[in-house]
């Protein structure tokens, strides 16, 4: 990993014996390793999570091929039942807009009056 020989390893134990002492040496390698096998851990998640979001994206990808290539081979009357359920499945995403074919009443005349 940081490709640190026999050596490095002897002059860090050595240096850290000084810096630290012989009664609180054992206590800060024990909290370095602890870190470092949590830091491991994280990565380690964070690469299996990357991998199953990757594979997740290919899967969509093979499905939105192999439904197009479908939607291509269909015979005309299945392509024609295909275009009614898209037109009505807009027509239920919208169920409270008005139909333009509604009649439109004149401004300033009344429906409700009669002749008074």
């Amino acid at each position: 990993m940081f490709d640190i020989g026999f050596w490095e390893l002897l002059l860090i134990a050595i240096v850290g014996l000084l810096v630290l002492g012989p009664e609180r040496l054992p206590s800060a390698i024990r909290g370095f390793q602890r870190t470092l096998s949590g830091i491991k851990q994280y990565s380690q998640k964070v690469q299996n999570e990357l991998d199953h979001e990757l594979r997740i994206k290919e899967l969509h990808e093979h499905l939105k091929q192999a439904e197009s290539q479908d939607l291509e081979n269909l015979s005309p009357e299945l392509q024609r039942s295909l275009v009614e359920l898209r037109s009505a499945a807009e027509e239920v995403q919208r169920p409270y807009s008005k139909p333009d074919s509604e009649p439109k009443e004149k401004p300033g005349t009344d429906v409700g009056k009669g002749n008074e």
